[in-house]
């Protein structure tokens, strides 16, 4: 799906600035089921202003940079509706840990249960952020079948890694041992 299309989308749930669509896929309902970069975020939004896709009023704001709120246009919907209209590619699965653990026959046994632990503890906060949302119940239907699909996707990864952590530590020690701690993504080490 698209950038401009995700940004819609988020329209569609209601008015927001940039900053505030950002959220809404990096914190908040669209956290568990889609990405949309930063760096693409406001080109988009520049497009749909040109397509008569989406509205923008500014906002003052007492002691910061005046706010741009943007608002879907009846336009807007129509292409929004049109674009997810279609029937969507199949989800994929793509994941670094199951890359790296691919190769763990290389790594260390601690490097590869580190790396399963890092993991449960962020699939955990994943959950324990989707509890913020609010709760199930009282979402509209097909909200709740969304939330409780992805909490059960997570909560399903968890207890299977915590299930079988164990299994990985009775891996033997390569020559090819990796010692060094895990890194975060980006963080440049």
């Amino acid at each position: 799906m698209d950038a401009k299309t995700l940004c819609l989308g988020a329209l569609m749930h209601r008015d927001a600035s940039g900053y505030e669509i950002r959220k809404l896929f990096e914190d908040g309902p669209f956290n568990a089921i889609h990405d949309v970069s930063f760096g693409s975020i406001y080109p988009c939004l520049t497009a749909l202003l040109e397509r008569e896709w989406a509205t923008c009023c500014i906002t003052e704001q007492d002691g910061r940079p005046d706010k741009k709120v943007y608002s879907i246009t009846d336009a807007g919907r129509s292409a929004f509706l049109e674009a997810i209209s279609t029937t969507p590619a199949p989800d994929k699965m793509r994941s670094e840990m199951l890359f790296i653990l691919s190769f763990g026959d290389h790594l260390s046994r601690g490097h590869v249960v580190s790396l399963v632990d890092r993991y449960i503890d962020e699939y955990e906060q994943h959950l324990a952020a989707m509890q913020e949302y609010g709760a199930p119940e009282d979402f509209a239907p097909v909200h709740r079948f969304i939330h409780e699909f992805c909490a059960t996707i997570y909560q399903t990864a968890v207890d299977y890694l915590k299930q079988h952590r164990a299994e990985l530590t009775t891996l033997p020690e390569t020559e090819d041992e990796i010692t060094r701690p895990l890194k975060a993504v980006g963080d440049g080490r």
